[in-house]
């Protein structure tokens, strides 16, 4: 599903590790088209970003699109300056990290109409039953609308990340399974994929379709 559109956007809470699975998708896709980018616009008060991958990407021959103060001590909300080469060079397949909750998903607004326009785009919700504020179906459809709300475009996808960190056993992930189940039906949207670690997918193959085995990349993002 994902792969046939040029744009992915990934959202959700603070802490559903989006920008892991960000990372690990443009890695994924690098092995499939040359021309990739990954574009972070978490610009307010992020967590983990995804310069802190920059030397991987590189080596990948991945572009990185970031704010040119990303990872510094100067705490200013700003949009990385080749933001609109994502929309202006249509042979570019990218991968966007729209940030947490719905004051991250302000960024997206400079570029949605053309994205709406084009068409050509997955917006991915991220969930994590594990954190605080999406424990259940209802809270997390809850975040779901108000970053739609923010950024101008409607999720199409939902992608599972619950975890526990470093502590996720196969059984945490099993136990996550109806809930995602439950967001996705109650938003009305296909349950793109279940994202573990590479240890975690060998051992819960065959029990949860659709697995995507990651690395990691970006360090305690999950994971």
């Amino acid at each position: 599903m994902i792969e046939n559109k040029r744009v992915l956007l990934l959202s959700g809470h603070y802490g559903s590790g989006k920008t892991n699975i960000a990372v690990n998708l443009a890695m994924d896709l690098k092995k499939k088209y040359p021309n990739i980018a990954i574009a972070d616009l978490d610009i307010v008060n992020p967590y983990f970003r995804t310069k802190d991958s920059e030397a991987e990407l590189k080596t990948a021959g991945i572009r990185l699109i970031c704010s040119d103060y990303a990872n510094s001590n100067v705490d200013i909300p700003a949009l990385p300056q080749d933001l609109y080469a994502i929309t202006d060079d249509r042979s570019l397949r990218a991968v966007i990290d729209v940030g947490g909750d719905d004051r991250g998903a302000l960024a997206l607004g400079r570029i949605a109409p053309a994205l709406r326009e084009e068409n050509n785009y997955e917006m991915l919700m991220v969930i994590n039953c594990y954190r605080p504020l999406t424990r259940d179906a209802e809270s997390t459809l809850e975040v779901m609308r108000e970053i739609e709300c923010a950024c101008g475009i409607p999720f199409t996808g939902v992608i599972n990340n619950s975890n526990l960190g470093i502590e996720t056993t196969a059984e945490d992930v099993l136990a996550s399974v109806p809930y995602a189940k439950a967001v996705a039906d109650l938003s009305g949207l296909p349950l793109v994929m279940t994202s573990v670690t590479a240890i975690l997918a060998e051992q819960l193959k065959g029990q949860i379709p659709d697995l995507f085995p990651m690395n990691l990349y970006v360090e305690s993002a999950i994971r």
